[in-house]
């Protein structure tokens, strides 16, 4: 029994709960979300009429909690170098906390940090690890998922390594997580091409950081090369990763009960790339 929940990042454009919606319109058996505006740093409160009609749609549709896999706003960076700069992020991100635990979420993805070449890489983690502890320290029930990142510009997070230095940190492991984006991993330098590099980059993923962390999935093909450090997602087989790594996934026990999420850049095609990573099912 294969126990795979694939979806995308849906819309939310009128209300949280129109991405329950247009997930269930492509097949999804999982999906992404913003909770608010990711481009605006200020979101009216979820009133409690928007948070009913988003827990009565999510369970009309059948898809679990666990399955949904929010994400926060662009704007927010953790390990900012100046510390005004990053309360302000700290305070977003405490909402963002919130608002997912309120609709009933269980976890929240967000990309650690930059240090924007103004602070060293480990300054900038220590940054990011105290921002995750003050924020589980003042919220319940809801776990920081850290996405790796494809280490573009100054953003940290592109090494296992990175990862392990800031869960290394947290007081409390039972609320963080990790999200794994294939575009990301790829362009960071870790190939999963073949079945041997397949294996050989998740050993060093369990090594490093363990699959006991492993809350999530960006299922994305990528526009740039190996290493590149560019992040530029495709859709499945039309770039440089290409469809066997995204078989492989879909037959590993390691993603199963989580979220898979696409990120492609042709959400007219999304319904299609749900069915063709199910069939891959072998």
């Amino acid at each position: 029994m294969n126990k795979k929940f694939v979806g995308a990042h849906t819309s939310a454009s009128g209300g949280v709960f129109n991405a329950v919606l247009n997930a269930q319109a492509i097949g999804a058996k999982a999906f992404a979300l913003f909770t608010k505006n990711q481009k605006r740093w200020e979101a009216k409160p979820l009133d409690t009429a928007t948070i009913d009609k988003f827990k009565k749609t999510l369970h009309e549709s059948g898809i679990l909690p666990k399955h949904v896999l929010p994400h926060d706003s662009y704007l927010i960076n953790l390990g900012h170098p100046e510390d005004e700069k990053r309360e302000k992020s700290m305070a977003a991100f405490l909402d963002e906390v919130q608002r997912c635990d309120l609709l009933g979420l269980d976890r929240l993805n967000f990309h650690p940090g930059s240090h924007l070449k103004k602070i060293t890489e480990d300054a900038c983690l220590d940054k990011i690890a105290e921002a995750m502890n003050r924020t589980i320290d003042k919220t319940k029930n809801v776990s920081l998922v850290l996405e790796n990142t494809a280490g573009q510009g100054s953003n940290l997070g592109w090494r296992f390594e990175h990862l392990a230095y800031i869960i290394d940190k947290i007081e409390d492991k039972s609320r963080v997580g990790v999200c794994i984006d294939t575009c990301h991993m790829f362009t960071a330098g870790y190939d999963i091409r073949t079945r041997e590099a397949y294996d050989k980059t998740w050993a060093e993923f369990e090594k490093v950081v363990g699959f006991k962390y492993l809350m999530g999935m960006h299922i994305n093909d990528s526009k740039p090369d190996l290493g590149s450090r560019v992040d530029r997602h495709d859709s499945l087989g039309k770039g440089k990763i290409g469809l066997d790594a995204f078989r492989f996934i879909m037959n590993d026990e390691r993603m199963d009960d989580i979220p898979l999420v696409l990120e492609t850049i042709d959400e007219t095609i999304w319904k299609q790339e749900i069915e063709l990573l199910y069939s891959f099912i072998e």
